[in-house]
């Protein structure tokens, strides 16, 4: 599958039985746009149960590399939807970078340092690769129908849902859904048409973006240069991507003139001067952007939910774009499941807001310290970037404001209204909101990974490194199967831990190298509550039937 030409397909309009019915179909999800976070939305739907119809207005896969850069988060987000291992075997993987201030490397960093993590850093694959295999995936997906050549022309709400009106090649039709969820891009139409802007600010800077396919010797790693010779005065950054194709960005400076700037005979100096004159290559795509970082007021607006881009944008440099779209379709499926099967209140869609909004700002405020320090705008500051970069040779201190573009990191909802207070002393990162980190497990005699066991539900995990719990704790465990949103009980077994008595309705995975117990504090006893994004919803040094009913309540909006 990998040699499809993904840029190069087209998808047919087809015309739908209820475009002619007298009255509008009512659906229980319409997601606009087919872009990877408007797929990521409809496959976590769909794989939930509910039916999706995805309303794109292109009959196409998305040109040129555009996003590249996906984190080992949104892996672990695709691994739960089936893709994860195509898009790893297929993009480009890498933990390393290097920052280069004038002709010397200045700081070396490495993502991610230690072992015992199924999926890297970062993979870089060009985003016609995630579309296409998304588009695979959820087209063999029997509950989502998606629909080419359908634009949402209006919207209309009342309390029971949405009425979408949408043209087609063959007219115009309406359908009714009770929740419509906007993943269509920066310029949003939807939002549009719901009267809403987003508010920020536009960086005095542009870049040109060059994807040049040839083939070279550099090693799989983030290359940034401040001040090159062959750039001077300007910054550049170079990235691998599959098929022998690299990006290369180019700071431009503000004054640049974007429709000459694309033009091959000012592309191609501004590439010899940095590869030299003697190598060979083609240039395969070219575009100008302009940074950016801003977001909406608010990420609900009744029964419209807005994702993504469509929500919030930053700057490209640090990778948290797309990254961040494809945590927010993960944060909003298991709420709106929930709330639609009934078993949740409709405000737990309140907590998306907040959590998500709460990430969007964090990344727009690392996105523009990040494009602070990399394009500076006097002199003052200059004086100040290069220093640092200098005393970074030598100096770790310096490094820590050494500003290439913080790459990026989930979230943590450090004080969401869903999280369960510790009420008991830990150390680690494994605090309640922050997203479960992974480790190597056995899991019916088999090897696996912890995150696999986190399939979408909540989790209860009992830690029991080298004794077996008491009877009345097993049963308590088993009954979990009884509360009232579906809860899957694991019971993790260390080397010394007798786990022969356990009933079948609780999982038993083996964490016999104890680097899962470590990652999470664990000693024997300490339980955790895992929500089904995979965030900590509460942990505790002895497990508490009562305690633990609580903290399920509060995770899904029943406090």
């Amino acid at each position: 599958m990998g040699d499809i030409d993904y840029q190069a397909m087209e998808f047919a309009y087809e015309k739908r039985a209820e475009q002619d019915a007298g009255a509008p179909a009512r659906h229980p999800v319409v997601v606009v746009g087919a872009g990877p976070v408007g797929l990521t939305t409809a496959l976590d739907l769909a794989r939930r149960g509910l039916r999706v119809v995805v309303l794109d207005d292109d009959y196409r896969l998305s040109t040129g590399s555009r996003a590249i850069c996906f984190s080992k988060r949104t892996l672990e987000i695709w691994d739960r939807l089936g893709v994860g291992q195509r898009m790893t075997d297929k993009g480009v993987s890498w933990n390393v970078g290097k920052v280069f201030f004038r002709e010397q490397e200045v700081w070396r960093f490495d993502l991610l340092p230690e072992p015992g993590h199924r999926r890297p850093a970062f993979i870089n694959l060009q985003q016609y690769y995630a579309e296409g295999f998304l588009y695979e995936q959820a087209r063999a997906e029997p509950n989502i129908d998606l629909r080419w050549k359908n634009k949402v022309a209006g919207l209309e709400q009342d309390a029971g849902g949405v009425a979408v009106s949408i043209e087609t090649p063959e007219g115009p039709y309406t359908l009714r859904a009770d929740w419509l969820i906007a993943c269509d891009g920066a310029r949003s139409p939807v939002r549009k048409l719901i009267g809403q802007e987003s508010h920020g600010r536009i960086f005095r800077d542009r870049f040109l973006i060059a994807d040049v396919k040839m083939k070279a010797d550099f090693p799989a790693e983030r290359w940034f240069w401040f001040d090159p010779p062959f750039h001077p005065n300007q910054s550049v950054l170079l990235h691998m991507q599959p098929d022998n194709v690299w990006r290369i960005d180019f700071q431009l400076g503000w004054n640049a003139d974007p429709v000459e700037a694309v033009k091959p005979e000012n592309v191609l100096p501004r590439i010899r001067a940095l590869l030299g004159p003697d190598t060979q290559f083609d240039l395969e795509w070219v575009s100008v952007y302009t940074f950016a970082c801003e977001r909406m007021d608010a990420f609900r607006h009744g029964r419209v939910v807005f994702a993504g881009d469509s929500a919030h944008r930053v700057s490209p440099f640090g990778a948290r774009g797309a990254n961040s779209g494809v945590q927010d379709a993960e944060n909003l499926a298991w709420k709106l499941k929930l709330v639609t099967d009934g078993l949740a209140p409709e405000t737990l869609i309140d907590t998306y807001s907040a959590e998500r909004e709460h990430a969007a700002d964090e990344n727009i405020l690392n996105s523009s310290r990040a494009t602070d320090f990399i394009t500076p705008k006097s002199e003052i500051s200059r004086s100040f970037r290069n220093a640092v970069l200098n005393l970074a040779k030598t100096h770790p201190f310096a490094r820590s404001l050494v500003n290439s573009g913080r790459l990026s990191l989930p979230a943590t909802y450090a004080d969401s209204p869903l999280n369960t207070p510790d009420t008991a002393a830990f150390s680690g990162r494994m605090r309640p909101g922050a997203v479960a980190l992974d480790a190597p497990v056995r899991a019916g005699g088999e090897p696996g990974w912890w995150l696999s066991q986190l399939d979408g539900d909540f989790v209860l995990a009992l830690f029991c490194p080298d004794q077996s719990p008491d009877a009345a704790t097993l049963r308590a465990l088993a009954a979990l199967r009884l509360a009232p949103v579906p809860v899957k009980a694991v019971l993790v077994a260390g080397p010394q831990c007798d786990a022969s008595g356990v009933p079948a309705d609780v999982t038993v995975v083996s964490d016999a190298e104890g680097l899962l117990a470590s990652r999470y504090d664990a000693r024997p006893g300490t339980a955790y509550l895992i929500r089904p994004d995979q965030h900590i919803a509460a942990r505790w040094r002895a497990f508490d039937g009562v305690a633990v009913a609580a903290a399920l309540n509060r995770a899904i909006g029943r406090a």
